[in-house]
């Protein structure tokens, strides 16, 4: 599950567009889709602009405008990629039901990675 948060003044239409960006980002990480994969975001804006009130009758909006969106779809794939790689590094050896899961060797990536100019 992918959580994008941002403070962006956003309508629900756009918010659904970033949490698809975020979805994306797995491609970039050699992540391969299948049924019942279960790989789903969602978005939510704290902007506080656009917070509902208690009084009766129209409210104000200030939403970004759709072509001002493009930076903060690149930020979300952007995050969630380094959120991923960032996990996949940090998971450690683990054993159960008789079996062992090895953690990536950091080491091993490194020198994989200079190998490549990566």
């Amino acid at each position: 599950m992918i959580v994008v948060a941002t403070d962006a003044p956003l309508d629900a239409r756009d918010l659904k567009r970033l949490a698809a960006r975020a979805v994306f980002a797995l491609a970039r990480t050699g992540s391969t889709y299948s049924n019942g994969s279960g790989d789903f975001a969602i978005a939510f804006s704290t902007n506080t602009a656009n917070r509902l009130t208690a009084t009766n009758g129209p409210q104000p909006r200030s939403i970004l405008p759709t072509d001002a969106v493009s930076g903060l779809f690149e930020a979300a794939l952007d995050a969630t990629e380094e959120a991923v790689y960032n996990s996949l590094l940090q998971a450690t050896t683990t054993t159960g039901n008789g079996r062992t899961i090895r953690a990536i060797p950091i080491d091993d990536l490194r020198a994989v990675l200079k190998k490549y100019g990566r």
